[in-house]
């Protein structure tokens, strides 16, 4: 297993049913609480040491979060409003030594996640169901999510 991913790779075939689009949209809503709760115990010695060898910081993986996740926001806002839209990749590690997760703390890293996470739930509760068939391509992969 690949300790990068220690859930497992995102599996591309795997068919999702709109059925199931309520339990996903709780789980994006509820995603920010869930990690506050994992690093509310952690000392400030164990936030700040990486989870595996050459690994980031869980202080990292939740700025990390953010980034990704604001990224995944934008994503999803141009596949609402522009016909296959090819999104922009990000250098995730790059952004990472920007200086920003350093420089802001735990808390502001949790709060920004959960913006974010307010913002992408409130778009979810105003779509139609034709929207979910929307998508848009990554240059990297040429797949159309």
């Amino acid at each position: 297993m690949d300790k990068r991913y220690p859930i497992g790779n995102f599996d591309y075939e795997k068919y999702h049913d709109l059925n199931d689009a309520e339990m996903y949209i709780e789980q994006i809503k509820e995603l920010p609480s869930k990690v506050r709760s994992l690093v509310s115990e952690l000392s400030e010695e164990q936030l700040n040491t990486p989870y595996r060898e050459n690994g980031w910081t869980p202080v990292q993986v939740i700025h990390h979060l953010g980034d990704s996740h604001l990224n995944a926001l934008c994503r999803f806002k141009l596949a609402m409003t522009e016909e296959n839209p090819t999104i922009r990749p990000y250098n995730e590690a790059a952004w990472a030594v920007l200086g920003d997760y350093e420089l802001m703390s735990v808390e502001e890293g949790l709060n920004f996640l959960e913006a974010v996470h307010l913002k992408w739930v409130a778009i979810f509760k105003t779509i139609k169901k034709d929207d979910w068939k929307r998508t848009f391509q990554h240059p990297e992969s040429g797949i159309n999510y």
